[in-house]
């Protein structure tokens, strides 16, 4: 989804909106697809939600703020002190996944009422997806779950070209040099892969998913937009013979609202996605990240998240015949026997060189929204 932005006036939180200069360009913003009236009444005893700026303040030009990533508390704390007394207004930009992963245990669980309890999509979002989960649950067999971030604006960011044409790589190009706000244009495609830094390909989700010992009749439901490529989804549909979109489950009448909005499609999939047996993901963006939070949060639900960089090494070596499958299938299997969504401590700075490299809470909240004792 865009990327959202929060307003603070003194100890109150306006009610938050959303980005409409990404990518996505959506029109959509936060009541389109949140229960906002649930989240403000859950977060009530814990911070102060207003529809819009108080009248004395409505002519105060607010601070914009891209705030620094990763900060700990102190960064806003002294930006209280500073920026908020002096402006009395402040306009944070780009609150999608910067702030700090670890925070004294009241904020977290502050922050966790927020994620967990407090936000809720829409009432008619949650219904089709539940709608939509029944539907795929009625031969009573479980079902996985595949964001397959295949997507052409996807593919443009990351500069991946793998399998692609020369003119599928040269639109992708074009592409991410006229996108202003993605910094970084001149990418090596091949370095990028073998450091795991692409989306996964139709083909390496099909060999990962048989690797692992899923047979062909397994139901997937696709996370994911319009796959790019002329081959698409081909790859995968030649060995998994059950794949699912709400584009085929949902009837057009029922898809109907929410067709020209691109946050309320994403919305129904997190609704499947967050239902589903198994989670799997082919790249670690936003909607990846809270999904494998919410799914922990939720009981440890089983969520596969794929080691990429040794991945891409083991399927070049398979083609080049220097492995058989049998070996191929055995490496795959042991490199992600602890890679399945269960109970791990979360990565610290004191456990990497510097913050940003640490584990995104939102992608694993435990221990802080989870009591350790109950595990």
């Amino acid at each position: 989804m865009d990327e959202r932005i929060t307003v603070i006036v003194g100890s109150l939180q306006v009610m938050s909106t959303l980005d409409h200069n990404s990518y996505w360009n959506d029109s959509s913003n936060f009541r389109d697809i949140f229960d906002w009236e649930t989240f403000v009444e859950v977060l009530k005893d814990g911070i102060t939600i207003i529809d819009s700026l108080p009248p004395e303040y409505e002519l105060v030009k607010p601070l914009a703020k891209i705030q620094v990533s990763f900060f700990q508390l102190s960064y806003y704390r002294d930006m209280r002190e500073r920026e908020l007394k002096r402006d009395k207004v402040i306009k944070f930009l780009q609150t999608n996944s910067r702030l700090a992963n670890n925070v004294p245990l009241s904020t977290q669980k502050l922050r966790c009422q927020k994620m967990y309890d407090a936000l809720k999509f829409r009432k008619d979002i949650e219904k089709l997806g539940k709608n939509l989960v029944e539907r795929i649950r009625k031969n009573k067999k479980p079902y996985i779950a595949l964001h397959l971030r295949y997507e052409k604006d996807m593919l443009a960011f990351t500069g991946c070209s793998h399998n692609l044409t020369m003119n599928e790589h040269e639109e992708l190009t074009k592409m991410r040099y006229e996108t202003n706000q993605w910094k970084e244009k001149k990418i090596n495609a091949k370095v990028q892969r073998l450091h795991g830094k692409y989306p996964m390909t139709p083909r390496e989700v099909a060999i990962f998913l048989e690797a692992l010992g899923y047979p062909p009749d397994t139901q997937i439901y696709i996370v994911a937009g319009k796959i790019y490529g002329k081959d698409g989804i081909q790859s995968l549909k030649q060995k998994f013979l059950n794949l699912s979109t709400k584009l085929r489950l949902a009837t057009k009448e029922e898809l109907r609202p929410f067709m020209n909005s691109k946050n309320l499609l994403a919305a129904i999939d997190y609704v499947v996605a967050l239902e589903s047996d198994v989670f799997i993901h082919s790249y670690d963006g936003n909607m990846a990240r809270a999904l494998q939070g919410h799914r922990v949060y939720e009981g440890f639900r089983k969520t596969i998240s794929p080691d990429r960089q040794k991945l891409v090494k083991l399927v070049d070596e398979l083609d080049k015949g220097n492995i058989t499958w049998a070996k191929f299938s055995y490496l795959v299997k042991s490199f992600h026997e602890k890679r399945i969504g269960g109970p791990k401590p979360r990565s610290t700075s004191l456990t990497q060189k510097s913050p940003k490299l640490e584990e995104n809470f939102y992608a694993n909240p435990f221990h802080g929204c989870i009591c350790q004792h109950k595990v």
